[in-house]
């Protein structure tokens, strides 16, 4: 078994991803309240979302230290933003307490029918045109199927007024570091770099949220990977069991039937922002999870 990687009860030895996919806030908030809030974000700051934003920029060089070194980009620092993932605990968010490496996990129990729906957030999903996700947050608000946002911490500093609309509707937050590199051709220091400094944003812009991490640029984390999110504080690195590669825009029925194909209970699987064939795809893959007597849940609900 794989190095620091979790195992469920029915856990296979070799993932389970399909092998024509194998490349690489409050609950309960009713629709009401959630469409006032979009409604509200895209009046004050969608159309803002459509100028501005730079290229990623390459993080700087770390010391290697646990607070981020983003820190002064962030607008804080870097014991004012230790001061808020201390916060995030004391507010009832994760309190993410340096400590060894991560354990990775590609789904959660078998024995229990619920799957979690994530999908990545960042320059690469959805750029500067939020349309998309916000029609996506929509769909998941209207059919209770709430989901997982796998954020790239840069963007979504750009992009804070989209924060509150993913989280009205009982969505969760997760990291999915500060610039998506290919993480797995960085060294250490630019790994931890990378994982803090979206921790940071996370403690900043949601302090009830981010308390799991995905690399960008791999399905699988690596040793180095685990080890360095485990030294910023996390204890889980979310992988995936199914991918439908719908960042390849296969169009929409193949993304519902991919999904159909590889999903069964406790999968994790995994999406994107920013494609209209997905997000058409979306109320067909909850229906079809629903007829397959299968709940989607967040990823803490998956696995806790």
């Amino acid at each position: 078994m794989p190095i620091g990687r979790l195992q469920w009860p029915g856990y296979p030895r070799s993932r389970d991803t399909l092998s024509v996919m194998s490349q690489p806030a409050g609950r309960g908030t009713s629709r009401r309240q959630f469409l006032a809030v979009a409604g509200t974000a895209a009046a004050t700051g969608l159309a803002g979302c459509g100028t501005g934003g730079s290229t990623p920029s390459a993080p700087p060089a770390s010391s290697g230290a646990t607070p981020s070194p983003f820190a002064p980009a962030l607008g804080g620092t870097s014991g004012e933003t230790a001061a808020a993932s201390s916060a995030a605990g004391a507010a009832g968010g994760p309190e993410l307490v340096p400590g060894g490496a991560a354990a990775a996990v590609t789904h959660g129990p078998r024995d229990r029918s619920r799957v979690a729906l994530t999908f990545h957030l960042g320059p690469h999903e959805a750029g500067q045109d939020l349309s998309l996700a916000h029609q996506l947050l929509t769909d998941a608000a209207r059919l209770s199927a709430p989901i997982t946002v796998f954020a790239v911490g840069q963007w979504l500093d750009q992009h804070r007024d989209l924060v509150p609309v993913i989280l009205a509707a009982g969505n969760e937050l997760a990291n999915h570091t500060y610039t998506h590199p290919a993480l797995t051709t960085l060294p250490a220091d630019r790994v931890t770099a990378e994982i803090t400094g979206c921790r940071d944003v996370l403690a900043r812009l949601a302090p009830t949220q981010g308390r799991y991490f995905r690399p960008s640029g791999t399905s699988t984390a690596t040793p180095l990977i685990l080890t360095e999110a485990g030294a910023a504080g996390y204890r889980t690195v979310v992988d995936f069991d199914v991918d439908p590669l719908d960042y390849t825009s296969p169009g929409a029925d193949t993304v519902v039937a991919r999904v159909r194909a590889g999903t069964r209970p406790g999968s994790i699987v995994s999406m994107h922002f920013g494609y209209p064939g997905t997000v058409s795809a979306f109320p067909r893959i909850v229906a079809n999870l629903r007829t397959a007597g299968l709940t989607p849940v967040p990823v803490h609900d998956l696995l806790t």
